[in-house]
């Protein structure tokens, strides 16, 4: 694939749709907030698609991700994203976004971030983040592996909305807390599209 294929593949295609993203580190609960927010609202939302594809690596070859992966995991997700995006109602909630893909490409190897995931995960734009905090159990799977690291993971999922300029909320407490903030704050959201339109 060339360059500007895969540079195509990396673009979110123009909606009318408010796009609120679940950021963080593993295991804080993004996919749960995902599925209940969508149910709130009545709309659809995008899975992460890393966990598909990256739990198919290791049923079918016994390994983790390696940074060959990571093209076609950004790749996967911005399909998914863009196809969504149409059968949604008002707002799409994103279960993660390609600069979630590039805080991991810096934090497992070295640094290193592929030059078209960087520009797409620039590009990309999204109406509001919720970095979900590390206070909510871990739960072990397949795919999960930095239990001890959380504080640092989380740290850097949030020094990477700060330098990117995202539009963030830090959501706190149990499944209920959350869902309450989040609901108001989308809520405020629509109300200004709403206003707006």
């Amino acid at each position: 694939m060339t360059d500007q294929n895969i540079r195509e593949k990396l673009r979110q295609k123009p909606t009318d749709v408010i796009k609120v993203v679940m950021f963080g580190p593993e295991s804080t609960g993004k996919t749960t907030l995902s599925q209940q927010l969508a149910r709130h609202y009545n709309t659809v939302w995008a899975p992460e698609y890393a966990r598909e594809y990256l739990q198919n690596v290791w049923n079918n070859e016994r390994r983790t991700c390696e940074q060959k992966d990571l093209i076609p995991i950004a790749i996967g997700q911005m399909s998914l994203e863009n196809d969504l995006a149409q059968k949604a109602t008002d707002v799409l909630f994103c279960d993660t976004d390609l600069l979630e893909t590039k805080v991991y490409s810096k934090e497992y190897y070295g640094g290193y971030v592929d030059p078209l995931l960087d520009e797409a995960a620039r590009n990309n734009q999204y109406d509001l983040y919720f970095l979900t905090y590390i206070d909510v159990p871990w739960e072990a799977d397949d795919l999960r592996d930095r239990p001890t690291q959380r504080k640092e993971m989380f740290e850097a999922f949030k020094k990477a909305l700060d330098e990117h300029g995202k539009k963030y909320i830090i959501l706190k407490g149990n499944k209920k807390q959350r869902l309450e903030k989040a609901i108001k704050e989308v809520d405020k959201l629509l109300a200004e599209k709403k206003k707006n339109n």
